[in-house]
């Protein structure tokens, strides 16, 4: 997930490079819910309620990160130093989760047979392809009329197009691409409209009436579709019902993500410096969840009670939270965020830019010298 930079208020303008606590307060928030939704999900089998909260979560948690990606990609182009921060930032995490997730399972899981493919995303690795794939597309999205309208088309010929297969994931790149165009083209006034009073008194009914929805769907609607991974044909559904889906869940998801926004706190809060290490959260709480898979963790019968479920939802918050603090991303620095200045040239517009600065501080240095020696 990126590290937001604060956009300059409509009201007034900050000086240098500030952290925004909203969006880092949004981020935190998200990826608890990712890790709840991921441990709910070998308990929501024996609950309809449960369920319902588990589609309602998934209709949202992952748009909101995506358009927060979007926002915070604007300004993206193809200068060297952000395509060395995009290389280093999220095509080498890629790669190495990539290996590291099918080893692990290997391991835990007894499993030698487990593949190895940089081609096909496993588990949580799919966002990292689909940023990279997003990001490097956004001068295109930047140049077009009308982006939103051909992303949706895009995500809407995907859900029919079967034959797209599992490379890169990209029913997921595609369906998912729209969020991360809405993002693109988003202002710092739409996120001030959303935080009015009214916008979050109107969210309460509007979530109560998505978990009243929810649970009426859960006998009748399938679950996989909140994926984005797989085409209106793999689900069993007339190939229709794909590019309707589309439509009808970019609403609703716009729509709860909207309501998740309107409560996200807009001041510093004591987890406001977690949400500079959601990538982290991210991608490491994977491997708990998939060891309490393997080893059957979830399997007591208790946990699959109303307090068990409590209980578990309240772990994996809790477990997430302490993966996002500083101690955990100094200590996996080394695959998050590498420098690898070795690997990359020089630019030279860089070298000018440094060469510049240092002729600018020394010609300051000489100044304050003549100063004093007067």
């Amino acid at each position: 997930m990126p590290s937001p930079r604060s956009p300059q208020s409509p009201q007034k303008k900050q000086s240098g490079k500030q952290r925004d606590a909203f969006f880092d307060n949004a981020k935190y928030l998200a990826i608890v819910l990712v890790a709840m939704g991921h441990a709910w999900e070998p308990l929501k089998g024996d609950s309809r309620i449960l369920e319902a909260a588990y589609q309602v979560v998934y209709a949202f948690h992952m748009p909101a990160f995506i358009i927060i990606s979007g926002y915070f990609s604007r300004s993206f182009d193809m200068r060297p130093d952000r395509l060395k921060r995009l290389i280093t930032g999220v095509a080498v995490p890629y790669i190495l989760f990539e290996t590291a997730y099918p080893l692990f399972k290997r391991w835990i899981d007894n499993d030698p047979h487990q593949e190895i493919s940089l081609l096909d995303p496993w588990y949580l690795t799919w966002f990292l392809c689909a940023l990279f794939i997003w990001r490097m597309t956004t001068p295109i999205w930047k140049m077009v009329r009308w982006p939103l309208p051909l992303a949706l088309g895009l995500a809407m010929v995907a859900t029919v197009s079967p034959e797209i297969g599992d490379d890169l994931d990209l029913q997921r790149v595609l369906q998912f691409l729209p969020f991360f165009v809405l993002g693109l083209v988003m202002k710092p006034e739409h996120f001030h409209m959303v935080r009015r009073r009214s916008v979050r008194i109107a969210s309460v009914p509007l979530f109560a009436a998505a978990l009243a929805v929810s649970w009426w769907a859960v006998p009748r609607m399938n679950t996989a579709w909140f994926y984005h991974r797989d085409s209106a044909q793999e689900l069993g559904a007339p190939w229709w019902t794909g590019p309707v889906m589309v439509l009808a869940m970019f609403g609703c998801s716009l729509l709860l993500t909207a309501c998740f926004f309107a409560w996200v706190p807009r001041r510093h809060m004591w987890f406001t410096a977690l949400g500079a290490g959601t990538l982290y959260g991210y991608l490491l709480h994977g491997f708990l969840v998939k060891a309490g898979d393997y080893q059957g963790w979830f399997e007591p019968t208790w946990m699959h009670q109303p307090l068990g479920e409590i209980a578990v939802t309240v772990a994996a918050a809790a477990v997430v939270t302490v993966l996002c603090t500083k101690p955990v991303q100094r200590a996996f620095r080394f695959a998050m965020e590498p420098k690898m200045e070795w690997a990359f040239k020089r630019d030279a517009a860089e070298l000018a830019r440094a060469r510049q600065s240092a002729e600018r501080t020394e010609r300051e240095r000489e100044r304050e010298r003549e100063k004093v020696s007067a």
